[in-house]
């Protein structure tokens, strides 16, 4: 068993160090995108669009973070796959508004990867503070997070899946393979809420559905979503009929060409 230090502040800490790093990552991949393209132009996407992104995320945040802690009676709180959840219906709501046609996120891909990887260590390390530790358990790179007792650490198990999914898809977006250009986002999605879907067994949630917490429906919800998404976006193209402005573009550009 491992013996962890751990503080409150981490988590806070952790937060932070995630913003940074997702800022980071959108910087990098904006700068690689306008190389890649010749182009040092500048996103036209209207504001709308990241107001409905944004109030989404924090609506899906806090309303899921809070329903899944607060019957056990913890405080509210607020969590990841909320916010992304949130963030795709408002987007989703944003793009059938205004008419648009196909996946916008790839651009996120790398910040959001990025975020969640560095911001699991922070949970990690804020200790059963922070609500998201593992289930106890004998094996032996359990962790103590103060209490003497060796759990799984699931947020470390997060942080280097999160590490491994950029290490497949970066060289295969570099190598403008077409599962990480054309349906960067929806692979993202599966594979986070996949990886996810998983670890919740490891957590001592409270169960709504059988074996399953909150966290279990929320995840294969966005599964079925990022399955959806890539199938439709590959079948139907930009050749369905309607009003929609089609982003026919790799999935990193489409969301700084929507005006």
């Amino acid at each position: 068993m491992v013996e962890l230090p751990t503080a409150t502040w981490a988590h806070f800490a952790g937060n932070g160090a995630a913003l940074l790093a997702a800022g980071w990552g959108a910087l990098w991949q904006r700068k690689l995108d306008a190389k890649g393209a010749g182009t040092t132009t500048k996103p036209r996407t209207e504001q709308s669009y990241y107001r409905a992104l944004a109030v989404g995320a924090l609506l899906g945040a806090w309303l899921v973070g809070s329903l899944n802690t607060m019957p056990s009676g913890l405080t509210p709180s607020h969590s990841v796959a909320g916010a992304l959840a949130g963030a795709i219906a408002g987007v989703e709501l944003w793009k059938w508004r205004h008419g648009v046609r196909g996946s916008t996120g790839g651009a996120f891909v790398l910040p959001l990867a990025l975020g969640i990887m560095v911001g699991r260590l922070g949970c990690l390390f804020a200790g059963l503070a922070d609500a998201t530790h593992g289930v106890p358990t004998r094996l032996p790179w359990a962790v103590d997070l103060g209490d003497g007792v060796g759990r799984h650490p699931v947020q470390l198990y997060e942080s280097l899946a999160m590490a491994l999914f950029l290490l497949v898809w970066w060289p295969a977006r570099r190598r403008r393979a077409a599962w990480a250009s054309n349906h960067a986002f929806h692979a993202f999605v599966i594979y986070y809420a996949t990886q996810r879907f998983y670890w919740e067994f490891l957590k001592p949630y409270p169960k709504v559905f059988g074996s399953f917490n909150l966290f279990h429906l929320v995840c294969l919800g966005l599964v079925i979503y990022g399955i959806f998404g890539w199938w439709r976006d590959k079948t139907m193209g930009c050749s369905a009929p309607g009003r929609a402005l089609c982003v026919p573009q790799s999935n990193h550009q489409p969301v700084r060409d929507l005006s």
